[in-house]
């Protein structure tokens, strides 16, 4: 541990294997809380190079219960988070709209860290089991389409970093890692990350992780979403090569909206403005779940662009079939 902290505080990189190793040894508990901590305090201050994310991942996946389903075309929405937004749920939301699209939705998340409420949060408050074995969450997915992976239940070396994180209450590689490390292998992904500057590298990053297409969006002012004010930039991963492109609101016919409309709440209020969304009911929340929706078809290649996913994304919610999605999780992953 010494070695790689000199290192990295030197200002170098580490190679993917000398983050796995690193990353083996945190998993097997032979670090405490303060040598976890002063090393991701140190990553984040050197700025994280993709042989690190890519190290940490397949370390932290290789860790991870496994979930037997049969579809091989999954797809995760699941965002970095610490973007301090305190916007609603938007990625869960989201998710429902896509898997009443067609697209295999393994949506994966956690409780809130430096949020009023996380994917799990309200996802739990909508009587979402978020405890359900492998075996059972993997008949849910085959059955429904769409899945809720809880991390901290399919992560159990999360126990190692989590008290860490709580602590330091600023976003880490932890967060970069997070939506790197679906238990079950994606083919597809939507990444919404709060560091613009890591763009190109997170999608090369999932470039070597496998993934067929995605995109890593971020929205102005750091938002892990696609946002209905000023400029989302994305990197788009497409037939083995990533490209950088950018859009406005503007730019998909659709009206602007600022952050402070689509503020969230706790738990409850998340969870109610979620059924409102899928209820068709509108509002800015609406709008902005649709923007995602829509971008995450994209991202799956299901549209030739953001405008095309947008327009599927408001038949799939103006029809029902959206919220009849989530009745039907709530129908499957209980118990």
């Amino acid at each position: 541990m010494k070695n790689e902290l000199e290192k990295v505080i030197a200002g170098h990189n580490m190679t993917e294997n000398e983050m796995n190793m690193l990353a083996n040894s945190i998993i097997q508990g032979e670090l405490s809380e303060v040598q976890i901590a002063s090393f991701l305090v140190a990553l984040k201050m050197k700025g994280e190079a993709a042989s690190e994310l890519t190290g940490l991942a397949r370390a932290l996946q290789k860790a991870s219960l496994k979930i037997p389903t049969q579809i091989t075309d999954a797809m995760d929405n699941c965002g970095t988070g610490g973007d301090r937004s305190f916007s609603f749920n938007i990625s869960t939301t989201s998710a429902f709209v896509l898997a009443a699209g067609g697209v295999h939705m393994a949506k994966h998340g956690n409780r809130s860290i430096t949020s009023k409420s996380g994917s799990a949060d309200v996802l739990e408050a909508l009587g979402i089991n978020l405890y359900l074995p492998e075996e059972k969450l993997a008949q849910v997915f085959d059955k429904v389409g769409l899945v809720f992976l809880f991390a901290q239940n399919l992560h159990p070396a999360m126990k190692y970093f989590t008290p860490v994180r709580r602590q330091l209450e600023i976003p880490t590689i932890m967060n970069l890692t997070g939506p790197l490390i679906n238990p079950i292998s994606l083919d597809t992904q939507l990444l919404g990350t709060s560091r613009p500057d890591l763009l190109e590298l997170t999608a090369n990053v999932l470039k070597g992780l496998g993934r067929r297409r995605a995109v890593v969006i971020t929205g102005e002012g750091g938002m892990d979403e696609a946002a209905l004010f000023g400029v989302n930039r994305y990197a788009l991963l497409e037939n083995g090569e990533v490209s950088l492109h950018e859009f406005t609101a503007r730019d998909l016919g659709m009206k602007e909206i600022q952050l402070n409309e689509i503020r969230g709440g706790e738990a409850p209020e998340n969870a109610e403005i979620l059924v409102k969304v899928l209820e068709n009911e509108a509002s800015p929340f609406l709008e902005t779940t649709v923007l995602n929706a829509g971008l995450g078809f994209f991202a799956n290649g299901k549209v030739e662009s953001v405008k095309d996913g947008v327009q599927l994304a408001r038949e799939v919610i103006a029809n029902g079939n959206a919220l009849a999605k989530l009745r039907e999780l709530q129908a499957e992953q209980v118990g």
